[in-house]
């Protein structure tokens, strides 16, 4: 049984940085790829940043140059590392994890950021 975690979330002032975390229990090594996504109230859920399993990232404009995306493989974990926080980038963060034939998400973790 595969299991998604996120932790890390918080409520933080505008300007501060914040890390959050994603560790995969169960998939073994076969990760295609690994990504954080974001939703508000109200909206859909919007990619942020995605890793695949040769490193390649990719992130959505509106953080690029604020956020990184990065992986440990030995420990099934990422990472998403968030300078410079805005209030726009309040909102619940999601992580995906694909598999070969399946797809996995973890519960979310909260992220609120006060001006």
């Amino acid at each position: 049984q595969v299991q998604v975690v996120e932790s890390g979330g918080g409520l933080v002032q505008a300007g501060e940085s914040l890390r959050i975390s994603c560790e995969v229990y169960g998939s073994g090594s076969d990760i295609r790829l690994m990504g954080w996504y974001r939703q508000v109230p109200g909206k859909e859920r919007a990619m942020v940043a995605i890793i695949t399993g040769d490193g390649t990232t990719s992130y959505a404009g509106s953080v690029k140059g604020r956020f990184t995306i990065s992986r440990d493989v030995t420990k099934n974990t990422v990472y998403l590392q968030i300078n410079s926080l805005k209030p726009e980038d309040t909102a619940v963060y999601y992580c995906n994890v694909r598999l070969p034939f399946d797809n996995y998400w973890g519960q979310g973790t909260q992220v609120t950021v006060s001006s």
